[in-house]
């Protein structure tokens, strides 16, 4: 159980710190970041409302593959998983969410104890700064591209971090982008600090900029019930946004 709350633990904290930096952009209601991870929502191993399966399915990963787990949070564990003893996981954090939650310095030391986090190698830099290793196969980054575009993260130089993630992956390696869902043509500054949400077009569009050929998408995560207009931290909408998943793919 202290595995799952870990696993959950460091992509809410940066959510929400996301969520605190945007100030006075953010509407009410106001969140506690302070607040305990509830347990029962798990990780993508053990909360099926993940689709855990499906979204490594799609991925692709496969036992000895090089990952990185960009905001590594929920699927850290899953991924550490699928590419088995002989793989790796680089879980990238950004410095900006450390510098916030200090915590999350005792949440690296208690990782380094966890079976579970064997093969998983833990990354850390400014975000402008990150450097991921060579010849990856594939990338993910889940519920977190939105945050490149936010106050927070200064913002980030979004197509330099895209250019980075291309420069890593492989030959035919993979980019693998879960996020929720903003209104179409909605401006991308508003709505990530605003709702943190990004709009899927943005997102293609950010990519291919970079290099990437779109491979498809999968509707697992989709909830029509969504509409879109909620800040994804509301009590009425947490766990239940409408999320798009794009797979991105380098040429051969």
């Amino acid at each position: 159980m202290r595995r799952l709350k870990r696993a959950g633990l460091a992509l809410a904290l940066g959510l929400a710190g996301a969520a605190l930096a945007a100030g006075g952009a953010l509407a009410q209601p106001k969140f506690d970041i302070h607040a305990p991870i509830d347990p029962s929502r798990g990780d993508a191993l053990s909360n099926p409302a993940y689709h855990g399966p499906e979204v490594l399915k799609f991925i692709g990963v496969r036992p000895g593959w090089k990952v990185a787990d960009i905001f590594p949070g929920r699927f850290t564990t899953a991924l550490a998983q699928a590419v088995g003893p002989k793989g790796k996981v680089y879980g990238f954090m950004p410095d900006e969410i450390v510098k916030v939650h200090p915590g999350i310095a005792d949440l690296k030391a208690a990782r380094a104890k966890d079976p579970a986090w064997a093969n998983v190698v833990p990354l850390a830099a400014p975000m402008n700064d990150m450097a991921l290793p060579g010849g990856l196969d594939a990338v993910f980054i889940r519920q977190n591209y939105h945050d490149l575009h936010v106050r927070f993260m200064g913002p980030a130089d979004v197509p330099a971090f895209n250019a980075k993630v291309f420069a890593a992956l492989k030959p035919g390696g993979v980019f693998v982008i879960v996020d929720h869902a903003a209104p179409a043509g909605m401006d991308v500054t508003a709505a990530s600090n605003r709702l943190h949400r990004i709009d899927p077009a943005t997102v293609k569009a950010e990519v291919e900029a970079a290099g990437f050929r779109f491979d498809g998408e999968s509707k697992v995560l989709a909830d029509p019930s969504d509409d879109h207009t909620k800040m994804v931290l509301e009590t009425a909408i947490l766990g239940k946004t409408d999320q798009f998943l794009y797979r991105f793919r380098k040429p051969k």
